[in-house]
């Protein structure tokens, strides 16, 4: 087993820089993610709503769950259950 580095060793401080760097680094891009995240949901809130569908199924309970009902888009009675 080797002994630990003095502590003003060259490489320790080397090593040290190397680390600090890293730090930025990942401080930037982490950075560069929020600023990404903001822009797509800045983006999001520009898009128009979707038109309803013209029309719905509603499935049965049960396996399989074979449809039924159709609804048309603007029919009330469009919950889940």
């Amino acid at each position: 087993m080797s002994a630990p580095p003095p502590a003003d060793s060259p490489r320790l401080d080397l090593l040290r820089f190397l680390e600090r760097v890293q730090l930025q680094d990942l401080q930037r891009t982490r950075d560069w993610i929020a600023a990404e995240e903001k822009h797509a949901v800045l983006e999001a809130a520009r898009r128009p709503a979707p038109p309803p569908p013209e029309w719905l199924i509603e499935y049965g309970i049960g396996t399989g769950r074979p449809a039924a009902r159709v609804h048309a888009g603007s029919c009330w009675d469009t919950r889940r259950r």
